[in-house]
């Protein structure tokens, strides 16, 4: 028998034997008067072994627990921070030292109830004059410090992560603060938040494979949404001039430190405005949730000092390319172009200009651009929703911009094609290219391009990276740290992965 498996089995015979004596060790409730962090703050200036001259109530965790004879020390996390309780001949009833002697362990709920004291060493303390257990932990808490250590086995058990790496909680608190920031800010802007269905009949609005599902009420095949876009730009047809949503998006790709097969997305429309406006916006949002959250526009990733303060760089993808693979794609021609990408391995979606520039950037330049920097104008293939650059003669280029920062795209932005005819072709054209076998091209959205036939005014898009955004601002290297239960890869009954 493993170490484990006896201390389940003697845990279990605790709570028969709690049974027997009529004691429930899983009862359904207990009046909770303090809080940890409040007992702290309010008694922060009570001098070593002074009494506090008040009576708490507290509930929460046992962390530890030391029986020393005469006295016996326990630390108890709540919600809020730890405070230390002390059994002690003389203070605390002798029935109830004998019942956490014989019946409480490390990892257990309880609560209970004594004088605020200080103690010799400085410890502020709950000095117990009664006490009960509110929920029998069965199965131990990891050791301190050998434990909870592989990475993986801390996203796939959470909630031992919590338990014993109390600062994660603080990651994910701050990422709460950051989405309260960004919608407090475009509220603040005039902007209407509104829902969008994650089950649709048609997906859209990203180059994207998507998630496919059956909703068996109506025989129909559905998909997760892979992009709100569609969506809310129905909205500003329909007379919304600002609008937004912050949603879960899900689409069907590689997993990495940057990439969950679910993430979260702010996205935005906003009537009469461009990709230069949207520009702005974007850098204004990134400011007020930094200033916000952190107090400063200055982060620190991945060993580095960032300022995320206006205004951000600004580069056209063919200036960065000049810039990192230090050659000048718009004097080359195509063939010397695809010959240039055929000897470094670029990986190319398509053997056209556009892809071809776009395998370029994605090779040479993302993961070297550190400083917050929008790449402007990318090329017309990329993209069938966005509007053509208005001072492009070759017709090649869009209005669309992607910022970065630390070798990771931010977000995406458009001026918003509006134009319903040519809107109709490129669709047409994105659902062929489906048919062929490209599995993120667009489907044919009927529906969508019929809205557009009602007339859309002018309008600036963007969509905001929420989980990229929380990486930034908290400092943390992958997407799996932000995210509570990020996806993972299942496991065999014999705990190997599948």
């Amino acid at each position: 028998m493993g170490r484990e498996e006896q201390i389940v089995g003697e845990r279990l015979k605790k709570i028969d034997a709690l049974k027997r004596l009529g004691v429930e060790p899983y009862p359904h409730k207990y009046d909770v008067k303090d809080k940890t962090a409040d007992l702290q703050e309010k008694f922060k200036k009570l001098r070593n072994e002074a009494r506090g001259g008040y009576n708490a109530k507290i509930a929460g965790r046992l962390m530890n627990f030391r029986d020393m004879g005469k006295i016996a020390f326990g630390v108890l996390r709540d919600g809020t921070g730890t405070i230390q309780i002390v059994l002690q001949s003389g203070e605390t009833p002798s029935k109830v030292q004998e019942f956490f002697k014989k019946f409480v362990d490390a990892g257990d709920f309880v609560g209970v109830s004594g004088d605020i004291a200080r103690t010799k060493r400085g410890e502020l303390s709950v000095i117990v004059k009664s006490g009960e257990l509110l929920s029998k932990a069965i199965k131990p808490l990891p050791e301190k410090w050998h434990g909870l250590q592989d990475k993986e086995e801390r996203y796939r058990k959470r909630y031992l992560d919590l338990i014993m790496n109390p600062e994660v909680k603080d990651v994910f608190e701050k990422r709460g603060k950051i989405i309260d920031a960004i919608r407090e800010f475009l509220k603040k802007r005039g902007f209407a938040e509104v829902d969008t269905p994650y089950l649709q009949t048609v997906y859209g609005g990203a180059n994207a494979r998507p998630f496919k599902t059956h909703l068996n009420a109506l025989d129909t095949d559905l998909f997760l949404a892979i992009s709100p876009e569609l969506y809310l730009k129905r909205l500003i047809v329909g007379g919304y001039d600002k609008v937004f949503t912050i949603a879960r998006n899900f689409r069907n790709e590689g997993i990495d430190r940057w990439h969950n097969p679910e993430f979260t997305m702010m996205e935005l429309y906003e009537s009469y405005a461009d990709y230069k406006d949207m520009m702005e916006l974007f850098e204004d949002i990134y400011v007020y949730a930094a200033k916000r959250v952190n107090g400063t526009t200055k982060i620190k990733f991945r060993g580095k000092t960032i300022d995320l303060k206006k205004p951000w760089k600004r580069m056209t993808m063919i200036q960065a390319i000049k810039k990192y693979a230090k050659i000048d794609a718009e004097k080359m021609s195509d063939i010397e172009l695809m010959e240039f990408a055929k000897k470094n391995k670029v990986e190319l979606k398509e053997e056209s200009w556009g892809w071809v520039v776009q395998g370029i950037f994605e090779h040479f330049c993302e993961g070297k651009i550190e400083e917050p920097t929008h790449i402007l104008d990318h090329p017309l293939e990329t993209t069938p929703l966005c509007k053509g650059h208005r001072n492009d003669k070759l017709c090649r280029l869009i209005e669309r911009f992607e910022p970065f920062c630390m070798g990771a795209e931010l977000g995406n932005c458009y001026s918003e094609l509006n134009n319903p005819v040519l809107q109709r072709t490129l669709l047409e054209e994105q659902q062929d290219a489906l048919k062929k076998g490209d599995e993120e091209a667009h489907p044919y959205d009927e529906e969508y391009v019929g809205a557009l036939e009602i007339g859309m005014p002018p309008t600036g898009g963007m969509g905001l990276g929420v989980d990229r955004m929380v990486m930034l601002l908290t400092g943390q290297d992958s997407i799996r740290d932000v995210i509570l239960f990020p996806f993972m890869k299942p496991l065999n009954k014999g705990g190997d992965k599948k």
